[in-house]
Protein backbone atom coordinates (compact mmCIF):
# COMPACT_ATOMS: atom_id res chain seq x y z
CA UNK A 1 0.00 0.00 0.00
CA UNK A 2 2.67 2.47 1.21
CA UNK A 3 4.60 1.37 -2.57
CA UNK A 4 1.33 2.05 -4.15
CA UNK A 5 0.96 5.49 -2.39
CA UNK A 6 4.46 6.92 -3.10
CA UNK A 7 4.28 5.90 -6.61
CA UNK A 8 1.06 7.57 -7.38
CA UNK A 9 2.45 10.89 -5.71
CA UNK A 10 5.64 10.64 -7.91
CA UNK A 11 3.48 10.74 -11.02
CA UNK A 12 2.14 14.09 -9.98
CA UNK A 13 -0.64 15.24 -13.00
CA UNK A 14 -2.25 11.72 -12.28
CA UNK A 15 -2.19 12.07 -8.73
CA UNK A 16 -3.69 15.78 -8.73
CA UNK A 17 -6.21 14.36 -11.39
CA UNK A 18 -7.58 11.47 -9.19
CA UNK A 19 -7.73 14.04 -6.34
CA UNK A 20 -9.84 16.76 -8.10
CA UNK A 21 -11.97 13.51 -9.06
CA UNK A 22 -12.18 12.34 -5.59
CA UNK A 23 -12.94 15.59 -4.27
CA UNK A 24 -15.81 16.35 -7.03
CA UNK A 25 -17.68 12.75 -6.14
CA UNK A 26 -17.60 13.21 -2.32
CA UNK A 27 -18.59 16.81 -2.52
CA UNK A 28 -21.72 16.56 -5.41
CA UNK A 29 -25.05 18.29 -4.34
CA UNK A 30 -23.04 20.58 -1.38
CA UNK A 31 -22.61 24.15 -1.88
CA UNK A 32 -19.74 26.38 -2.99
CA UNK A 33 -19.10 27.26 0.44
CA UNK A 34 -18.91 23.77 2.08
CA UNK A 35 -16.83 23.05 -0.72
CA UNK A 36 -14.39 25.73 -0.17
CA UNK A 37 -14.25 24.88 3.42
CA UNK A 38 -13.44 21.05 2.95
CA UNK A 39 -10.52 22.36 0.49
CA UNK A 40 -8.91 24.30 3.41
CA UNK A 41 -9.88 22.18 6.35
CA UNK A 42 -9.79 18.99 7.22
CA UNK A 43 -13.23 16.87 6.88
CA UNK A 44 -14.71 13.72 5.69
CA UNK A 45 -15.07 15.31 2.49
CA UNK A 46 -11.49 16.79 2.11
CA UNK A 47 -9.99 14.07 0.29
CA UNK A 48 -6.09 14.22 -0.73
CA UNK A 49 -7.20 17.44 -2.46
CA UNK A 50 -6.94 19.62 0.87
CA UNK A 51 -3.29 17.91 1.37
CA UNK A 52 -2.31 19.16 -1.63
CA UNK A 53 -3.34 22.82 -1.02
CA UNK A 54 -1.69 22.37 2.82
CA UNK A 55 1.30 21.51 0.98
CA UNK A 56 1.03 24.31 -2.31
CA UNK A 57 0.84 26.70 0.85
CA UNK A 58 3.63 25.59 2.54
CA UNK A 59 6.16 25.56 0.04
CA UNK A 60 5.03 29.00 -0.53
CA UNK A 61 5.69 30.17 2.93
CA UNK A 62 9.33 28.76 2.22
CA UNK A 63 9.89 30.48 -0.64
CA UNK A 64 8.62 33.52 -0.12
CA UNK A 65 10.44 33.66 3.27
CA UNK A 66 13.85 32.23 1.62
CA UNK A 67 13.28 35.34 -1.52
CA UNK A 68 12.53 37.72 1.51
CA UNK A 69 16.35 36.66 3.04
CA UNK A 70 17.90 36.27 -0.25
CA UNK A 71 16.81 39.64 -1.38
CA UNK A 72 18.74 41.64 1.27
CA UNK A 73 22.25 40.09 -0.72
CA UNK A 74 23.37 42.89 -3.34
CA UNK A 75 24.78 40.41 -5.55
CA UNK A 76 21.69 38.31 -5.60
CA UNK A 77 18.65 41.07 -5.67
CA UNK A 78 20.39 42.75 -8.46
CA UNK A 79 20.37 40.27 -11.39
CA UNK A 80 17.06 38.51 -10.09
CA UNK A 81 15.22 41.21 -9.39
CA UNK A 82 12.53 40.45 -11.59
CA UNK A 83 12.88 37.31 -10.51
CA UNK A 84 11.81 37.89 -6.57
CA UNK A 85 9.03 40.42 -7.59
CA UNK A 86 7.48 37.10 -9.53
CA UNK A 87 7.47 35.03 -6.49
CA UNK A 88 6.72 38.06 -4.08
CA UNK A 89 2.80 38.03 -6.82
CA UNK A 90 2.78 34.49 -6.68
CA UNK A 91 3.21 33.91 -2.73
CA UNK A 92 0.95 36.78 -2.16
CA UNK A 93 -1.84 35.90 -4.86
CA UNK A 94 -1.75 32.03 -2.84
CA UNK A 95 -1.80 33.75 0.79
CA UNK A 96 -4.38 36.23 -0.51
CA UNK A 97 -7.12 33.67 -1.73
CA UNK A 98 -6.47 31.21 0.90
CA UNK A 99 -7.46 34.21 3.56
CA UNK A 100 -10.87 35.27 1.53
CA UNK A 101 -11.56 31.49 0.96
CA UNK A 102 -11.13 30.97 4.66
CA UNK A 103 -12.94 34.02 5.51
CA UNK A 104 -15.98 33.45 3.25
CA UNK A 105 -16.17 29.49 4.74
CA UNK A 106 -15.57 30.01 8.13
CA UNK A 107 -19.60 30.30 8.76
CA UNK A 108 -19.14 26.52 8.63
CA UNK A 109 -17.86 26.14 11.93
CA UNK A 110 -20.94 26.59 14.48
CA UNK A 111 -19.05 29.25 16.14
CA UNK A 112 -18.65 31.48 13.17
CA UNK A 113 -22.19 30.32 12.10
CA UNK A 114 -23.38 33.91 11.71
CA UNK A 115 -22.77 35.21 8.50
CA UNK A 116 -21.58 38.65 9.67
CA UNK A 117 -20.97 38.85 12.99
CA UNK A 118 -19.29 35.26 12.74
CA UNK A 119 -17.14 36.32 9.83
CA UNK A 120 -15.86 39.35 11.80
CA UNK A 121 -14.87 37.13 15.03
CA UNK A 122 -13.18 34.93 12.82
CA UNK A 123 -11.28 37.79 11.48
CA UNK A 124 -9.87 38.39 14.77
CA UNK A 125 -8.53 34.81 16.08
CA UNK A 126 -4.80 34.79 15.78
CA UNK A 127 -4.72 32.42 13.19
CA UNK A 128 -6.76 35.05 10.67
CA UNK A 129 -4.87 37.98 12.11
CA UNK A 130 -1.29 35.66 11.11
CA UNK A 131 -2.88 35.42 7.02
CA UNK A 132 -3.47 39.24 7.20
CA UNK A 133 -0.25 40.13 8.03
CA UNK A 134 1.35 37.70 5.67
CA UNK A 135 -0.31 39.96 3.14
CA UNK A 136 -0.84 43.95 3.94
CA UNK A 137 2.86 44.72 3.92
CA UNK A 138 2.18 44.08 0.07
CA UNK A 139 -0.96 46.29 -0.37
CA UNK A 140 0.19 48.52 2.04
CA UNK A 141 3.64 48.78 -0.04
CA UNK A 142 1.58 49.02 -3.53
CA UNK A 143 -0.92 51.86 -2.71
CA UNK A 144 1.82 54.47 -0.56
CA UNK A 145 4.81 53.66 -1.81
CA UNK A 146 4.88 57.17 -3.78
CA UNK A 147 3.69 58.83 -0.28
CA UNK A 148 6.06 57.02 2.58
CA UNK A 149 9.24 55.23 2.81
CA UNK A 150 7.84 51.17 3.51
CA UNK A 151 11.31 49.71 3.30
CA UNK A 152 10.55 48.57 7.00
CA UNK A 153 7.31 46.55 5.96
CA UNK A 154 9.89 44.22 4.21
CA UNK A 155 10.54 42.84 8.27
CA UNK A 156 6.38 41.77 8.53
CA UNK A 157 7.02 40.07 5.51
CA UNK A 158 9.06 37.58 7.56
CA UNK A 159 5.87 37.07 9.58
CA UNK A 160 4.83 34.53 6.78
CA UNK A 161 6.55 32.02 9.14
CA UNK A 162 4.07 31.85 11.38
CA UNK A 163 1.71 30.38 8.94
CA UNK A 164 3.25 27.33 9.37
CA UNK A 165 1.88 27.18 13.20
CA UNK A 166 -1.17 25.80 11.97
CA UNK A 167 0.08 22.68 10.38
CA UNK A 168 1.58 21.77 13.27
CA UNK A 169 0.77 21.29 17.04
CA UNK A 170 4.00 22.12 18.42
CA UNK A 171 3.21 25.73 19.69
CA UNK A 172 0.02 24.40 20.89
CA UNK A 173 1.94 21.67 23.35
CA UNK A 174 4.12 24.28 24.18
CA UNK A 175 1.37 26.88 25.52
CA UNK A 176 -0.04 24.19 27.27
CA UNK A 177 2.99 23.01 29.17
CA UNK A 178 3.57 26.50 29.88
CA UNK A 179 0.15 27.48 31.15
CA UNK A 180 0.34 24.40 33.20
CA UNK A 181 3.72 25.03 34.61
CA UNK A 182 3.05 28.90 34.99
CA UNK A 183 3.41 29.29 38.81
CA UNK A 184 6.35 27.32 39.17
CA UNK A 185 7.93 29.55 35.81
CA UNK A 186 6.65 32.80 37.59
CA UNK A 187 8.53 32.22 40.18
CA UNK A 188 11.84 31.25 38.72
CA UNK A 189 11.22 34.67 36.53
CA UNK A 190 11.04 36.26 40.37
CA UNK A 191 14.05 34.56 41.21
CA UNK A 192 16.09 35.84 38.18
CA UNK A 193 14.59 39.49 38.17
CA UNK A 194 15.79 39.62 41.86
CA UNK A 195 18.86 38.59 41.01
CA UNK A 196 19.10 40.97 37.78
CA UNK A 197 18.88 44.02 40.09
CA UNK A 198 20.98 42.80 42.59
CA UNK A 199 23.17 42.52 40.74
CA UNK A 200 22.81 45.76 38.75
CA UNK A 201 23.08 47.13 42.11
CA UNK A 202 26.13 46.07 43.20
CA UNK A 203 27.98 46.27 39.78
CA UNK A 204 27.02 49.93 39.85
CA UNK A 205 28.42 50.55 43.15
CA UNK A 206 31.66 48.57 42.61
CA UNK A 207 32.09 50.16 39.44
CA UNK A 208 30.42 53.63 38.94
CA UNK A 209 33.64 55.35 40.33
CA UNK A 210 36.33 53.97 38.42
CA UNK A 211 33.97 53.61 35.00
CA UNK A 212 31.48 56.37 34.94
CA UNK A 213 30.61 56.17 30.95
CA UNK A 214 30.23 52.35 31.22
CA UNK A 215 28.25 52.23 34.46
CA UNK A 216 26.43 55.50 34.86
CA UNK A 217 23.23 54.54 36.25
CA UNK A 218 21.88 51.12 37.66
CA UNK A 219 19.39 50.70 34.26
CA UNK A 220 22.70 50.49 32.28
CA UNK A 221 24.52 48.22 34.59
CA UNK A 222 21.80 46.21 33.98
CA UNK A 223 22.50 44.87 30.64
CA UNK A 224 25.91 44.04 31.78
CA UNK A 225 24.45 42.19 34.87
CA UNK A 226 22.02 40.05 32.32
CA UNK A 227 24.55 39.09 29.92
CA UNK A 228 27.13 37.88 32.85
CA UNK A 229 24.14 36.02 34.55
CA UNK A 230 22.57 34.07 31.07
CA UNK A 231 26.26 33.58 29.44
CA UNK A 232 29.88 34.28 29.88
CA UNK A 233 29.15 38.14 28.78
CA UNK A 234 30.54 39.84 25.40
CA UNK A 235 33.28 41.33 26.96
CA UNK A 236 32.31 44.71 25.87
CA UNK A 237 31.65 45.89 29.33
CA UNK A 238 33.66 44.52 32.28
CA UNK A 239 34.14 44.67 35.89
CA UNK A 240 37.62 46.64 36.06
CA UNK A 241 37.90 47.05 40.14
CA UNK A 242 38.78 43.86 42.30
CA UNK A 243 35.92 43.64 44.15
CA UNK A 244 33.78 44.05 40.89
CA UNK A 245 35.63 41.13 39.62
CA UNK A 246 35.09 39.36 42.89
CA UNK A 247 31.76 39.58 42.78
CA UNK A 248 31.51 39.10 38.90
CA UNK A 249 32.81 35.34 39.43
CA UNK A 250 30.28 34.61 42.36
CA UNK A 251 27.46 36.15 40.33
CA UNK A 252 28.50 34.29 37.17
CA UNK A 253 28.34 30.96 39.61
CA UNK A 254 24.70 31.92 40.71
CA UNK A 255 23.38 32.77 37.76
CA UNK A 256 24.18 28.72 36.03
CA UNK A 257 21.82 27.49 38.44
CA UNK A 258 19.23 29.85 38.54
CA UNK A 259 18.93 31.11 34.71
CA UNK A 260 19.37 26.99 33.58
CA UNK A 261 15.96 26.52 36.25
CA UNK A 262 13.41 28.04 33.30
CA UNK A 263 15.06 26.04 31.04
CA UNK A 264 14.89 22.64 32.99
CA UNK A 265 11.27 23.54 33.68
CA UNK A 266 10.19 23.86 30.11
CA UNK A 267 11.78 20.87 28.78
CA UNK A 268 10.11 18.48 31.25
CA UNK A 269 7.00 20.45 30.87
CA UNK A 270 6.90 20.25 27.33
CA UNK A 271 8.13 16.05 27.79
CA UNK A 272 5.08 15.32 30.13
CA UNK A 273 3.01 17.55 27.78
CA UNK A 274 3.31 15.37 24.74
CA UNK A 275 3.39 12.40 27.53
CA UNK A 276 -0.30 13.66 28.85
CA UNK A 277 -1.94 14.49 24.97
CA UNK A 278 -0.30 11.20 23.55
CA UNK A 279 -2.28 9.44 26.17
CA UNK A 280 -5.42 11.66 25.65
CA UNK A 281 -4.87 10.25 21.98
CA UNK A 282 -5.09 6.80 23.34
CA UNK A 283 -8.44 7.41 25.18
CA UNK A 284 -9.93 8.77 22.35
CA UNK A 285 -9.11 6.16 20.63
CA UNK A 286 -10.36 3.91 22.92
CA UNK A 287 -13.74 5.86 23.28
CA UNK A 288 -14.04 5.66 19.64
CA UNK A 289 -13.49 1.64 19.59
CA UNK A 290 -15.60 1.05 22.27
CA UNK A 291 -19.03 2.80 20.06
CA UNK A 292 -17.91 -0.71 17.52
CA UNK A 293 -17.41 1.06 14.39
CA UNK A 294 -15.02 4.29 13.77
CA UNK A 295 -17.22 7.47 11.67
CA UNK A 296 -15.13 9.01 9.35
CA UNK A 297 -15.32 12.04 10.86
CA UNK A 298 -13.70 9.93 14.16
CA UNK A 299 -10.92 9.10 11.59
CA UNK A 300 -10.11 11.91 10.40
CA UNK A 301 -10.18 13.76 14.23
CA UNK A 302 -7.91 10.90 15.12
CA UNK A 303 -5.89 11.01 11.89
CA UNK A 304 -5.53 14.97 12.60
CA UNK A 305 -4.60 14.44 16.40
CA UNK A 306 -1.91 12.11 15.47
CA UNK A 307 -0.45 14.28 12.97
CA UNK A 308 -0.43 17.14 15.30
CA UNK A 309 1.16 14.75 18.23
CA UNK A 310 3.66 14.14 15.63
CA UNK A 311 3.16 10.29 16.02
CA UNK A 312 4.21 8.10 13.43
CA UNK A 313 2.50 5.23 11.75
CA UNK A 314 4.47 2.83 14.01
CA UNK A 315 3.36 4.71 17.06
CA UNK A 316 -0.58 4.58 16.05
CA UNK A 317 -0.43 1.06 15.22
CA UNK A 318 1.19 0.01 18.29
CA UNK A 319 -1.44 2.35 20.60
CA UNK A 320 -4.44 0.61 17.86
CA UNK A 321 -3.39 -2.49 19.10
CA UNK A 322 -2.63 -1.81 22.44
CA UNK A 323 -6.22 -0.69 22.92
CA UNK A 324 -8.28 -3.52 21.15
CA UNK A 325 -6.41 -5.73 22.88
CA UNK A 326 -7.26 -4.13 26.25
CA UNK A 327 -11.00 -4.05 25.06
CA UNK A 328 -11.05 -7.60 24.03
CA UNK A 329 -9.47 -8.39 27.43
CA UNK A 330 -11.97 -6.18 29.46
CA UNK A 331 -14.99 -7.13 27.41
CA UNK A 332 -14.39 -10.27 25.62
CA UNK A 333 -15.30 -8.04 22.26
CA UNK A 334 -13.24 -8.03 18.84
CA UNK A 335 -13.04 -4.88 18.05
CA UNK A 336 -13.30 -3.89 13.94
CA UNK A 337 -9.58 -4.47 12.11
CA UNK A 338 -8.29 -6.54 15.08
CA UNK A 339 -5.05 -8.70 13.89
CA UNK A 340 -5.43 -12.16 13.51
CA UNK A 341 -2.41 -12.52 15.60
CA UNK A 342 -3.82 -10.68 18.45
CA UNK A 343 -6.90 -12.89 18.24
CA UNK A 344 -4.82 -16.04 18.03
CA UNK A 345 -2.71 -15.15 20.83
CA UNK A 346 -6.44 -14.49 23.00
CA UNK A 347 -7.50 -18.15 22.23
CA UNK A 348 -4.69 -19.51 23.48
CA UNK A 349 -4.57 -17.43 26.83
CA UNK A 350 -8.13 -18.35 26.69
CA UNK A 351 -7.35 -22.38 26.43
CA UNK A 352 -4.36 -22.02 29.11
CA UNK A 353 -6.78 -20.29 31.58
CA UNK A 354 -9.26 -23.57 31.39
CA UNK A 355 -6.22 -26.06 31.33
CA UNK A 356 -5.55 -24.22 35.09
CA UNK A 357 -9.21 -24.48 35.69
CA UNK A 358 -9.27 -28.23 34.68
CA UNK A 359 -6.30 -29.22 36.92
CA UNK A 360 -7.83 -26.75 40.36
CA UNK A 361 -9.19 -28.77 43.44
CA UNK A 362 -12.32 -26.85 42.33
CA UNK A 363 -12.86 -28.54 39.08
CA UNK A 364 -14.97 -31.56 40.19
CA UNK A 365 -17.37 -28.14 41.87
CA UNK A 366 -17.29 -26.38 38.62
CA UNK A 367 -18.28 -29.80 36.32
CA UNK A 368 -21.10 -30.13 38.93
CA UNK A 369 -22.27 -26.81 37.79
CA UNK A 370 -21.62 -27.51 34.50
CA UNK A 371 -23.60 -30.75 34.24
CA UNK A 372 -26.79 -28.80 36.04
CA UNK A 373 -29.45 -27.38 33.02
CA UNK A 374 -29.26 -23.99 32.47
CA UNK A 375 -26.04 -23.60 33.72
CA UNK A 376 -23.93 -24.14 30.58
CA UNK A 377 -24.67 -25.11 27.25
CA UNK A 378 -24.13 -28.09 25.30
CA UNK A 379 -21.47 -26.69 23.62
CA UNK A 380 -19.79 -25.73 26.68
CA UNK A 381 -20.22 -28.86 28.42
CA UNK A 382 -18.21 -30.84 25.30
CA UNK A 383 -15.40 -28.46 25.61
CA UNK A 384 -14.88 -28.56 29.32
CA UNK A 385 -14.84 -32.27 29.35
CA UNK A 386 -12.60 -32.29 26.22
CA UNK A 387 -10.17 -30.22 27.84
CA UNK A 388 -10.47 -31.97 30.96
CA UNK A 389 -9.48 -35.75 29.42
CA UNK A 390 -6.25 -33.68 27.34
CA UNK A 391 -5.23 -32.17 30.97
CA UNK A 392 -5.01 -35.62 32.53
Amino acid sequence: MIKKSVFKKLNFPAYVFHAVHTFVVKNKGRTFRQKVYSLLNPTPTSGELHHIIDHVIVISVLLSVVSIILETVPWIHGPFQKEFYAIELFTVAVFSVEYIGRVYSCCEEPKYQEPILGRLKYMFTIGALIDLVAVAPFFVGLIFHETFDLRFLRVFRLSRLLKLTRYTGTLNTMYKAIYRERRVLFAAAFMMVLLVILTASLGFEFEHAAQPDKFDTIPDAMYWAVITLASVGYGDLTPITPMGKAMTVVISLIGIGIFAIPAGLMASAFTDQLRIDREAFENEFRDAIAKGRLSPSDRLALEAEAERLHLSMEDVDRITDKVKSEIMSNTGALPEGIAPEIVFEKYRQQISHLKVFSLSKQSEHVELMLQESGNATELERQIWLLIKQKSN
